[in-house]
C-alpha cells in the first residue's frame, strides 16, 4: 500500500472512530436524560374552584387530543405507517410541526371549537408545554387561559431528550402532558403510571404513559366523582403493552367503584372502541396497530358510552398520509366509559380533522342519587 493509500485509510479509520464515539456519547446522553415519574404522584390543582357537583343535574365533559398543534389536514407523522389497498406502503414524513404559525393556528382553532362547547370538564391529550416539535408554543398555558373559570391539573407524560430523528426533520426534546380542566371543585388529583415498553431504544421515543385521577366531591353525599383521564400506548403492535395498561386500569376502576364513588374515564384509548374497527370506508388496509376494546374488556359495573353518531363520525385518522375523506383509515379511539351509577350519552364532534388527527368527543352525564 502506497503512502497516499495509507493516509486515506488512516483518515477513514479516524472518521469511523469519531462517529462511533459520537454515537456512544449520544446514547449515553439519552440514557442520562431518561427517567420515569414515580407512580401515585400527587398533582397540583391550580386555580381551584368552589362550586360542587350535585346528583340529578346534567353536566358535560369533552375529550380532545390536540396532537401538539401539528396535525392540520396536510400533515403526516414519521412514526405512522400504513398500506393502501393496492399494496403501496405509506409512511408519514414529519418529525415536528411544519411551523410555529401552524401550531398556533391549529391550537387556536381547537380552542375555538372547545370553548364553543363550554364543557364543565375538559380532558386534553398531547398538550405541549415546552417542545422542539411544536416550536416552543406553550399549549399548557394557552389551554388554561382559554378556560379562566376552570381549575387545571397537569399530568406530565412525555419528557424526552433531544431525538435526532428523522434526520431531516428531528422530533427534538419534548415536555408534554395531559391537561384536565374542571368548572367544579376538585379535592385531590393523582398521577398513576401505566406500564410501558422499556426496551432500550423504544423507551427513548415512547411517552411516559399515565392516567390521572381527579376527585370531585358531590354535594349532599359522602361520595365523589372520580374523573380518570387516560392516554394509552399507540405504537404497540400486537397490543401487549396496552393489555398490561388495561389490566391496571380495570383494577383501579373496580377499587373506586367499591368505595361507592361515581367513575368517568375519558381520553385517547388508542384502541378501536365498541366495534368501530371496520366501521368506516377507506382506501387503506387494516392497520397493524389497531386493537379493539368493548364492554367485555371492562370490569363489572362499567360500560363504554357509544356516541350517538359513533358509526358515522370517526375520532381518529391515520397520519401516515395527509387527510382525504374516504381515503385514510379512520376509527373511534376517543371517548368515555362510565360506572353504572352515571347516566350518560355521547356525541363525536365532526371537526373534519381540521386542527388535529383526532375529533373531540362530548359526554353529557348525570349522577344517580
Amino acid at each position: 500500500m502506497n503512502r497516499m493509500a495509507k493516509r486515506a485509510a488512516a483518515a477513514l479509520g479516524i472518521l469511523v472512530g469519531l462517529a462511533l464515539l459520537a454515537l456512544l456519547g449520544y446514547v449515553g446522553y439519552l440514557q442520562g436524560q431518561y427517567y420515569r415519574i414515580p407512580d401515585n404522584t400527587v398533582l397540583e390543582v391550580a386555580r381551584p374552584q368552589t362550586e360542587m357537583l350535585t346528583t340529578g343535574a346534567s353536566y358535560t365533559a369533552v375529550s380532545c387530543n390536540l396532537g401538539f398543534g401539528a396535525y392540520g389536514p396536510d400533515y403526516s407523522f414519521f412514526m405512522d405507517t400504513g398500506e393502501m389497498t393496492d399494496g403501496t406502503p405509506t409512511r408519514g414524513i414529519h418529525g415536528r410541526a411544519e411551523s410555529r404559525e401552524a401550531v398556533l393556528a391549529n391550537t387556536n382553532a381547537a380552542l375555538e371549537t372547545l370553548t364553543a362547547l363550554d364543557p364543565d370538564l375538559l380532558l386534553l391529550q398531547e398538550v405541549d408545554e415546552n417542545a422542539f416539535r411544536s416550536f416552543r408554543v406553550n399549549q399548557r398555558q394557552m389551554t388554561a387561559e382559554a378556560f379562566p373559570d376552570h381549575s387545571h391539573t397537569w399530568g406530565e407524560n412525555f419528557h424526552s431528550a433531544f431525538l435526532f430523528y428523522p434526520f431531516t426533520d428531528p422530533h427534538g426534546d419534548t415536555k408534554a402532558g395531559l391537561q384536565t380542566l374542571s368548572r367544579f371543585r376538585v379535592d385531590r388529583a393523582v398521577r398513576r403510571s401505566y406500564p410501558v415498553d422499556e426496551s432500550f431504544f423504544v423507551k427513548f421515543t415512547d411517552l411516559d404513559r399515565c392516567f390521572t385521577f381527579s376527585y370531585l366531591p358531590v354535594e349532599g353525599t359522602h361520595r365523589q366523582l372520580v374523573v380518570v383521564h387516560s392516554h394509552m400506548s399507540a405504537y404497540d403492535v400486537g397490543g401487549t403493552v396496552r393489555a398490561r395498561q388495561l389490566e391496571l386500569l380495570r383494577q383501579v376502576l373496580s377499587e373506586e367503584y367499591r368505595k361507592g364513588n361515581y367513575v368517568i374515564v375519558g381520553g385517547d384509548f388508542n384502541h378501536a372502541l365498541y366495534g368501530t374497527a371496520h366501521a368506516f370506508a377507506s382506501q387503506q388496509t387494516f392497520p397493524a396497530w389497531v386493537q379493539t376494546l368493548d364492554d367485555t374488556d371492562l370490569p363489572e359495573h362499567f360500560r363504554f358510552v357509544q356516541a350517538d353518531n359513533g358509526f358515522t363520525v370517526p375520532t381518529c385518522r391515520g397520519a401516515d398520509i395527509p387527510y382525504t375523506p374516504g381515503v385514510n383509515y379512520t376509527t373511534v379511539v376517543d371517548g368515555f366509559l362510565v360506572s353504572d351509577n352515571v347516566e350518560a350519552s355521547a356525541e363525536n364532534i365532526d371537526s373534519q380533522f381540521a386542527f388535529s388527527d383526532h375529533n373531540p368527543v362530548q359526554l353529557t352525564f348525570s349522577l344517580a342519587a
